[in-house]
C-alpha cells in the first residue's frame, strides 16, 4: 500500500478589500513600493519641475511671479496647494534618492540578508521623511 501523500495547499486569489488591509509589508516591501511610486510621481510632475525652472530662471520678473506663486497660488490653485505640490515633489526626490543609495550600497556591499535590509529600509524611511520634514517647514516658512 503506498502512503497518503498530504494535502496540497489551496491558493486563492487576493481579495483586495479584504486580504490586502490584513497584510502586513516588512519595511523593506514598503520602501520597494515607495520607490515606484516616487519615480512615478516625478515623472508626473516634470512639467511642474520644468516651469519652475524656467520661471525661476527667466528673468527678474518672471521669478518674481515664481515666487508670488506660492503666496498667491497659480490661476484658481491656492498657494498652499503649490507648497504641497512642491512638498510631493520634494518627497518624491528625497525618497528615490535615498532608496537609490540603499540598492547601490546592497549591490556593491552584497549584503542582500534580511537583517540588513529591514535597517536599511528603515534607515531609508527615516532619512527621506526627516529630511522632508525639515524642508518642508522652510517651504512653509516655519523657520
Amino acid at each position: 500500500m503506498t502512503p497518503l501523500r498530504p494535502a496540497r495547499p489551496e491558493f486563492r486569489n487576493i481579495n483586495a478589500f479584504k486580504d490586502l488591509t490584513t497584510y502586513r509589508l516588512p519595511p523593506a516591501g514598503w520602501v520597494s513600493i515607495l520607490h515606484r511610486v516616487s519615480g512615478a510621481l516625478m515623472f508626473l510632475l516634470l512639467p511642474f519641475v520644468v516651469w519652475m525652472m524656467d520661471t525661476s530662471l527667466s528673468s527678474e520678473l518672471s521669478y518674481g511671479s515664481f515666487t508670488a506663486a506660492f503666496s498667491a497660488g497659480i490661476g484658481f490653485l491656492p498657494g498652499w496647494f503649490v507648497k504641497l505640490v512642491a512638498l510631493a515633489l520634494i518627497w518624491a526626490y528625497l525618497h528615490h534618492f535615498c532608496a537609490g543609495v540603499r540598492h547601490l550600497i546592497m549591490d556593491a556591499t552584497h549584503k542582500v540578508d534580511k537583517a540588513y535590509g529591514r535597517s536599511s529600509a528603515i534607515v531609508t524611511l527615516a532619512l527621506s521623511i526627516g529630511l522632508t520634514v525639515v524642508l518642508g517647514a522652510k517651504l512653509f516658512g516655519l523657520y
